[in-house]
């Protein structure tokens, strides 16, 4: 890459970076798809919405299975952080498995959070109000027994063919 970048220097007068973005289309698109209702999953995915929205992309996050759950009325609001089988953690699976140790790790990175962003109802209210776009998957919906009366408010229904429409359009698509 670095050779072709130096030719392309040569001929061009461009710098490495330069001709890798003249090289490159920018993605006009970003696509979300999110399975978990978990902190570390949440997070990342409405950190990058809201920053794709910022630098003027079109953001779409498709929430399917487990991930679904931050849609539901009832649980939209009670993403955890879970210890078990998380080798990042540094807490032997012998420990996470105790009664209590999730609710006590979310407890902790929850107010650990809170130094430096809003919760997770918060991030999404944010990530609307930027024309970030919300859906939930339909057949994860049946699957899971939810209707739309069940969704909080601004919610598409769709389905995985409309998601694979939005990942065809020049979009860099990430899978959470």
């Amino acid at each position: 890459m670095a050779e072709v970048a130096q030719r392309m220097e040569s001929v061009t007068g461009a710098s490495e970076e330069e001709a890798v973005a003249q090289a490159a289309p920018m993605a006009k698109r970003l696509v979300i798809v999110l399975t978990k209702a978990t902190l570390d999953e949440a997070y990342p995915a409405f950190i990058l919405a809201t920053t794709g929205a910022a630098t003027g992309m079109e953001v779409d996050i498709y929430f399917t299975f487990w991930g679904i759950k931050l849609l539901d009325k009832r649980t939209h609001d009670k993403a955890k952080l879970s210890p078990l089988g998380n080798p990042a953690m540094g807490m032997p699976n012998l420990l996470a498995v105790l009664p209590g140790v999730t609710a006590l790790v979310t407890a902790m990175m929850k107010r650990k959070i809170k130094k430096y962003w809003p919760t997770i109802p918060e991030m999404m209210k944010q990530a609307t109000e930027m024309g970030v776009r919300i859906h939930a998957c339909s057949p994860t919906m049946g699957l899971m027994g939810l209707t739309e009366k069940d969704l909080i408010e601004g919610v598409d229904i769709c389905g995985a063919s409309a998601f694979l429409g939005w990942a065809a359009d020049n979009a860099v698509t990430i899978f959470i």
